[in-house]
């Protein structure tokens, strides 16, 4: 009975800061788009470099919750963006680069943890996904070319990063998919910004609002991806009686499918 109870008492504990993480995540990306219509710039600043450490934060818990780790290269993608989202506050040359550096980082995390959990396994939409977004890609960087000056490699260099993580995204699943598609959306509106194009009314609130639906959305999106392959896994062994067999359906992991891949 002691052993229940403190069973439960951890289960617990642990929505309890599942929920409040996402809570606190989702209030602070509120102040902070309100910040962006009200002009309040302070509470923009200060509530930015919150976002992302409280969606890692909070994406630990999630995963802890559903008794799984979450995957390692989750938080330092989210940290990392974190990192970017700080120095493009910064606002000068050297720290915008910086910035842009560290979000690099953050799309090699994503692109990798992607691949390494299945995303290109059906090769065939892989590639059809990856056509789609290859077209866009040169149209974009072709249209904006011309007016990006000195950040005309960076800003390519970089837009092949971000397609690579939208097209890798696509391969876990629908909210992945639509999570890298926002995130290709949101900094398409920083190159407009870049190259001085005419801006859309709101334009900061909408970048900023699809950023952080975007990074909401790929690390909820994988998150699931896992939950379910680590529900697959389980029932695919208990129902052939194995332990540790990659042969039982879904039971690719080992051990009885008890843990998948935190990659």
């Amino acid at each position: 009975m002691t052993v229940r109870t403190t069973d439960r008492a951890g289960l617990g504990a642990r929505l309890r800061s599942a929920t409040g993480l996402l809570g606190g995540f989702a209030a602070t990306s509120a102040a902070h788009l309100g910040a962006i219509v009200s002009g309040a710039s302070v509470l923009q600043n200060a509530t930015k470099p919150a976002l992302m450490p409280l969606l890692a934060a909070q994406s630990v818990a999630a995963a802890r919750k559903a008794g799984q780790e979450a995957p390692k290269l989750l938080a330092p993608a989210l940290l990392l963006s974190a990192g970017g989202d700080v120095l493009l506050q910064l606002k000068n040359d050297p720290a915008f680069l910086a910035g842009m550096g560290s979000f690099a980082a953050a799309h090699v995390c994503y692109v990798t943890m992607f691949v390494k959990r299945g995303a290109l396994t059906d090769r065939r939409r892989a590639l059809m996904v990856a056509a789609a977004y290859a077209t866009a890609w040169v149209t974009l960087v072709g249209q904006l070319w011309p007016d990006l000056g000195d950040l005309r490699v960076p800003v390519a260099g970089y837009s092949l990063l971000l397609a690579s993580t939208a097209v890798t995204s696509a391969g876990l699943g629908w909210r992945t998919g639509l999570g890298g598609a926002l995130f290709l959306l949101s900094d398409t509106l920083i190159a407009t910004q870049l190259a001085k194009w005419r801006e859309l009314p709101g334009h900061q609130f909408w970048i900023m609002a699809t950023y952080v639906l975007a990074q909401y959305l790929l690390a909820d999106g994988t998150l699931r991806h896992q939950d379910r392959l680590h529900r697959e896994g389980v029932e695919g062994t208990g129902s052939t009686g194995s332990t540790g067999s990659t042969g039982s359906t879904g039971g690719t992991w080992g051990n009885g499918g008890a843990e998948p891949r935190t990659v």
